[in-house]
């Protein structure tokens, strides 16, 4: 999807009318011609250069200053974009030029270097915060199957108590029977 360095290493030898312009920013600016014309309308060829200074400015993405030659035109954009790193990702590639390209490709993918890193820990975070639901959902199980255990011992408890309860009722109940019964047996 993006060219690579190897590509752009290939688009080095190719010739530019101004080759300077391929060794920093210079936002399109090239070498431009014209004419001296003097009061005797003698004219004679001349050549006018961009105005270039040797910058050092700050990457985010790179954490570091990158040292750049750029044209002051290029660094009202880069001011403009608010930032090299926005500059260079903003600015169409013809503008750039092949060293603009390179830094281009460059904080490109430490930009997505940084994404896949952030994207990594938040899967991380993630995955710990699922196995720490997994584990809350675990241990609230093992609470309710003791706490059912519990009950069902209960219950078995209370029904051994209930049925030696209803044993002796009935025990009794016939002892008191048996009792009554015997005397009007001894009456016949």
């Amino acid at each position: 999807m993006f060219p690579s360095l190897p590509v752009l290493a290939s688009l080095a030898n190719v010739s530019t009318p101004f080759k300077r312009s391929s060794l920093g920013l210079f936002h399109g600016k090239l070498k431009q011609y014209g004419n001296n014309v003097p009061f005797s309308k003698k004219k004679t060829r001349r050549t006018w250069l961009p105005n270039v200074q040797n910058k050092r400015l700050m990457s985010e993405a790179l954490g570091r200053k990158v040292e750049l030659k750029v044209t002051t035109r290029a660094l009202k954009t880069i001011k403009k974009h608010g930032g090299l790193d926005q500059y260079l990702l903003k600015t169409r590639p013809e503008l750039l030029g092949y060293e603009g390209m390179r830094l281009r490709i460059t904080v490109r993918e430490a930009l997505q270097a940084e994404a896949d890193a952030q994207a990594e820990a938040k899967r991380v975070e993630e995955e710990a915060a699922r196995l720490e639901k997994e584990k809350q959902l675990a241990e609230e199980q093992a609470t309710r199957l003791a706490s059912q255990k519990q009950l069902e011992a209960q219950r078995k408890v209370q029904a051994k108590k209930e049925r030696r309860k209803s044993e002796r009722l009935v025990a009794s109940i016939l002892g008191a029977q048996s009792k009554s019964s015997l005397p009007s047996e001894s009456v016949r």
